[in-house]
Parts: C-alpha cells; structure tokens; sequence
C-alpha cells in the first residue's frame, strides 16, 4: 500500500474490496481518527495488520477478509471502542483466541473462521463478556477445550427475542451526521441450512453461533438454551459428547442446528419437535440410537440428515422402530414404597392373619363349651 494515503485529509470510508491489490498494510491507517469503514476484503495484502491503533477511534467497521495477513491480531484493536463489525476471515492468522476484544461494548459482529486460531476459549475476567454480540464465527480453526458456557451466560444481546422481527438493518454513519444506507455490513458467508451462504444485509435481529470444524470436545452447555434469540447454532465436526440436551427445544427461533460429526449419544430428545421455525436439523454421523422424533418439522427432513447414526431408527429410514421399546420412567418413590411388596407375599400376610384369627376364636369357643359340657367332655377325653 502506497504511503500517499497517509497524506488524506480526514477520510471517513476507505474502501479498497475486491481488487488485486498487495502489499503491507501502512502503519498510518490506525491514526486516522475520523475513518469509520475500513474495507479491504479480497485482495492480496500479506504481512502482518498494523499494531497501532489509535485511542478515540471512530471505526465501527473493518474488513480484512480474504487476504494473506500473518501473525496475531494487534492488542490495540480493542482501543476501537466504536467498533460494531470486525471480520478477518480467510486468512492464516495464528493466535489464540481474542478475549480481550471483548471490552468492545458496542461489537456486534465477529468473523474470525479460517485462520488458525487455536486453544480453549477462556474467559479471563468477567468484563470481557462481548455483551452486544448478534454473530460470532468461528468456524475452521483450531480452537479445543470445551464450549464457552462462560460466554454464553454473559451474551445478553442473544437473549433477546425480537418483538416482531421487523427488518432492522445495522447501519453505520456516512457523510457526517446522517445515517444512510451505502455501507450496511458487508458480505458474511456462513452455514445456514446446510448450504454456505452470503448474508449481504445483516438484519439486526440474526443471531449466530458458528463454531464448526474445530477440536472441541465435552458436552453440550444448558446454558445455551438461555439464549433464545438464536437462529443459526452450528456445532459440527467437532468432538462433542453426551446427549443432545432436551432443553434446545426452548430455543423457538432457530432456523439451523447443525451438530453433524460429533459424538453424541442416546435418543434425540421429542422435545425438539418444538422448534417449528427450524427448517434443518443435523445429527448425522453421530452416535445416537431411538426413534427419531415425529411430528412438526421433522417430518420434512431427509434422510441425510440422520445418517451416519446405527442406532437411530425411523419410518423414512431403512431401520424400523417396531421392535423399539421406550424406556420406562422411573416409578416416583410414594409409587416405589406401594408396589415394593409383591402380590404373593400380600397373600401370604393375608393367610397367617386369617389363621391366628381362627385360633383366638376357636380357643374361646372350646372354653365356652368345656364349661358348659364338663361332664360329657370329661367321659370323651377323660378316659383317653
């Protein structure tokens, strides 16, 4: 990049997408305290992006996907308080994963899949919460460990359900005060559906999880349930375990759950049939077993969609479930405490109270007639 740009005066949208430009980046682009929109997506600059970035700011978008930028993202990044909209997908960037973006509390959008991050995502302090995050992709990278439960507890702006959906769009300032439509978000890819898709217009209501293709392992957190807004959750070819909680189906406003290569177990809970809104639904090559769920949306899926799973078995697919039988629910312990005694031994207590019964009687009885017939019992036994 040529240094002549540093000698602009004021510039607001520096905007160089889809050439083929190359080259490092100039230091001076972190210096311009009125640019707002940062585009360089889809060129071959190369090099590591700029460490200084200026306190004060007024970036709320910046765009370096699809280039060749090396080495971590700078720290001083988290000096764009400003910043909504942050995408550096595509590239071979290798760090671990950016916490400390999360003092950024207007950042909405976070793009970040293939690089290289890599390791668990750890949340170090609790004010790096990222609590106005919509998207975060991480998908294609190297990150372990377990799932941020930690962050999904503190990503209150996915909690939301919009009201009635409306098509708010996330705009950004333009030409001095106004706020216009020139640059809306930029072009997001993503999984959704099971189809890589472009998002041109990011709606201010679509919420995303995308931790795809990575090495993450261990179960699935409730505490995702909590975030009800979602519309995109996409989990697959990780190596998750456990079950699929039953709870996910409180999250009404998914459109896509993709939990396809992982290794998950027993039944897919019946309550998912709950989620009318999903239109694709992906467990396949797992370890699941039972009936797959009927009713809803689910009886529109494919096929593929469950394949890949032994144990599963459903009208539409080559395994019937005739001979499967439900596991019973346990008896409540009022219920355990009546049925605990058997019908036979019941009987038997019956038997021995009806004998001692005719014992006591029968002993008064013979007392009665004893001395009442004295003489006459005295000449039957007294002789014996």
């Amino acid at each position: 990049m040529s240094p002549l740009i540093c000698i602009l005066s004021s510039p607001e949208v520096l905007d160089f997408s889809y050439n083929n430009f190359n080259g490092k980046l100039h230091p001076c682009l972190g210096n311009f305290s009125s640019l707002s929109v940062l585009l360089l997506q889809t060129n071959n600059f190369h090099g590591n992006i700029p460490k200084a970035w200026a306190m004060g700011s007024s970036l709320k978008m910046i765009d370096l996907s699809e280039n060749q930028f090396q080495g971590q993202l700078p720290r001083s990044m988290a000096n764009c308080m400003m910043l909504e909209y942050l995408h550096v997908g595509n590239n071979p960037i290798n760090d671990t994963f950016p916490f400390w973006l999360g003092t950024l509390s207007q950042l909405k959008v976070l793009v970040l899949l293939s690089n290289g991050f890599h390791g668990g995502i750890k949340s170090h302090k609790t004010n790096y919460a990222f609590p106005k995050l919509h998207i975060i992709d991480l998908s294609r990278n190297k990150s372990s460990g377990k799932l941020p439960a930690e962050y999904f507890q503190h990503w209150n702006a996915m909690k939301v359900v919009g009201a009635n959906d409306q098509l708010i769009y996330m705009e950004l300032p333009f030409a001095g005060d106004e706020w216009v439509y020139f640059v809306q978000y930029s072009t997001v890819t993503m999984t959704n559906k099971g189809i890589r898709l472009e998002y041109e217009k990011i709606q201010d209501v679509f919420m995303v999880i995308d931790f795809s293709s990575n090495r993450f392992e261990g179960e699935i957190p409730e505490v995702v349930v909590s975030l009800k807004g979602l519309h995109l959750l996409n989990l697959s070819n990780n190596a998750l375990n456990g079950h699929i909680p039953s709870s996910l189906g409180n999250l009404t406003r998914i459109e896509s759950m993709d939990l396809f290569q992982n290794k998950l177990f027993r039944e897919i809970p019946p309550q998912l049939t709950q989620l009318f809104f999903v239109a694709s639904f992906n467990v396949s090559n797992n370890r699941l077993t039972g009936p797959i769920p009927h009713g809803s949306q689910f009886d529109t899926f494919e096929n593929s969609l469950f394949g890949g799973n032994s144990g599963l078995c459903g009208s539409s697919l080559s395994k019937k479930c005739r001979d499967f039988k439900y596991p019973q629910t346990p008896p409540s312990p009022l219920e355990e405490n009546e049925s605990s005694e058997s019908p036979f031994e019941f009987g038997w207590k019956v038997v021995v109270i009806g004998y001692a019964c005719g014992f006591v009687i029968g002993a008064i009885i013979g007392q009665i007639v004893i001395a009442r017939k004295y003489d006459w019992f005295v000449k039957i036994f007294g002789k014996m």
